[in-house]
């Protein structure tokens, strides 16, 4: 009997263990992942030597200094190759002398050991590739950010269940120890269920009480769940999402520092549905004068010529040396869910840094916004519609206003005006 008491606890205690690690080492994998695909998956393959814009990261922990070298050249490679290391200014002088993003300040060094962790942990689920193409064989390595809270749920209960059926073990053992100490009859051998059905009965109230808790709690969790659908499991639909473009772009030096409007690139955002993807005559209506940037001098501008079949030298064309970009869309919408950009811009009069955020100080533009149907939801319930002076709802108006005459408090946001007739955005 005492070696039988001494055993089960440790058991118990191997399992919760053994069951702790697998979920901590899961979450902080998964959060890597979602950071690697955010911030790195651009430039590098994570589990292959298949070369990107930078080197493919399958088996780079062979090939690098040990130590915290590669969390400090994460976070700032810049500064690892100023400051002379061999290996750094090996691995610069090898990928043509490209900078790698300073991610000092963006990412903190908890991310920085999720990323690497990340990376060193097995190949995970494999996906189809991104738009564009990230790798020539159509295939990128995609892991779902997070971990499923169910799955914490359930493991949490099994950790429990484990730890309540090794305690009750010593329980019935101690006592019956003491019993026979004292010469009294031992307890009846019932099983842990009939003990859980004894509880239950006397304690009805409480269960009850609790099950109605965990029917709420379950029936919030999969309607909050359902605004979510499509953020989880398609990465084009993320926030963060920064594709790599054919052109190193820059929103910043465009429409902040030179004060482009948006309008003159993306010309159909006042008058369709779409915002328009701005075509290379367009971008050749400037570059035909400029043939240098202030980061890159010729070689991203020479991409235009390339596009256009432009020769700078001579300033003519030549139609058969013509090569079209192919620009990757960065906000993406369901294929079920229809939005028009000209019904916000121009009638609802949005800003456009409402929705793609303040694109004037991006570099690369990337997703702002979640863009769920919650998100639209809460924007529509909270956003007063502009009818003073807007021509557009001049009878909508006047009836309003005989409506609530007197009533000086009412605010006409979109959800008073059809906002959220499912109709209106589902088709």
């Amino acid at each position: 009997m005492k070696n039988q008491i001494t055993r089960i606890p440790l058991k118990a205690v191997i399992a919760f263990v053994f069951t702790v690690f697998i979920f901590t080492s899961n979450v902080q994998a998964q959060d890597g992942a979602k950071l690697f695909k955010q911030n790195c998956a651009v430039c590098h393959a994570s589990h292959t030597d298949q070369k990107l814009t930078g080197p493919g990261l399958k088996g780079v922990f062979d090939r690098t200094p040990k130590g915290d070298w590669m969390h400090k050249w994460i976070l700032n490679s810049e500064k690892m190759i100023k400051s002379g290391d061999a290996y750094a200014n090996k691995i610069y002088g090898e990928n043509g002398k490209a900078s790698m993003t300073v991610f000092e300040g963006t990412l903190t060094d908890k991310d920085v050991d999720a990323v690497i962790a990340f990376i060193k942990a097995p190949l995970p689920v494999t996906g189809p590739a991104a738009p564009g193409g990230s790798t020539p064989g159509g295939e990128v390595t995609e892991v779902k950010p997070g971990i499923d809270p169910l799955y914490l749920i359930l493991g949490s209960i099994v950790i429990l269940a484990i730890l309540l059926v090794a305690l009750r073990s010593v329980r019935t053992a101690l006592q019956n120890t003491s019993n026979r100490a004292e010469g009294k009859e031992e307890n009846p051998d019932i099983t842990f269920w009939q003990e859980v059905r004894n509880w239950i009965s006397g304690n009805r109230r409480l269960v009850g009480v609790l099950s109605v808790i965990v029917l709420c709690i379950g029936m919030k969790g999969c309607w909050d769940a359902c605004f979510n659908i499509g953020v989880y499991y398609d990465y084009r639909t993320q926030k963060g999402y920064k594709p790599e473009q054919p052109i190193k772009f820059s929103h910043k030096l465009h429409a902040g520092d030179n004060e482009i409007a948006c309008q003159y690139c993306h010309s159909s955002v006042e008058k369709s549905r779409h915002a328009g993807i701005p075509s290379v005559n367009i971008c050749m209506n400037c570059h035909k004068g400029i043939n240098t940037g202030p980061v890159y001098k010729e070689k991203e501008i020479a991409k235009i010529y390339e596009a256009a079949g432009f020769d700078f030298k001579t300033g003519t064309y030549d139609d058969s040396k013509q090569n079209p970009l192919k620009w990757i869309k960065v906000h993406n919408l369901p294929d079920h869910v229809y939005f028009n950009h000209s019904q916000h811009v121009v009638v609802g009069k949005i800003d456009c840094a409402t929705c793609h955020g303040d694109v004037k100080a991006m570099t690369v533009a990337e997703q702002k916004a979640p863009l769920t149907m919650k998100w639209c939801i809460e924007c529509h319930r909270k956003t007063e519609v502009v009818m003073q002076g807007n021509a557009y709802y001049d009878r909508l108006h006047k009836a309003l206003k005989e409506k609530y005459a007197g009533q000086y408090d009412v605010k006409f946001t979109v959800e008073k005006i059809g906002g959220l007739e499912c109709a209106k955005c589902h088709y």
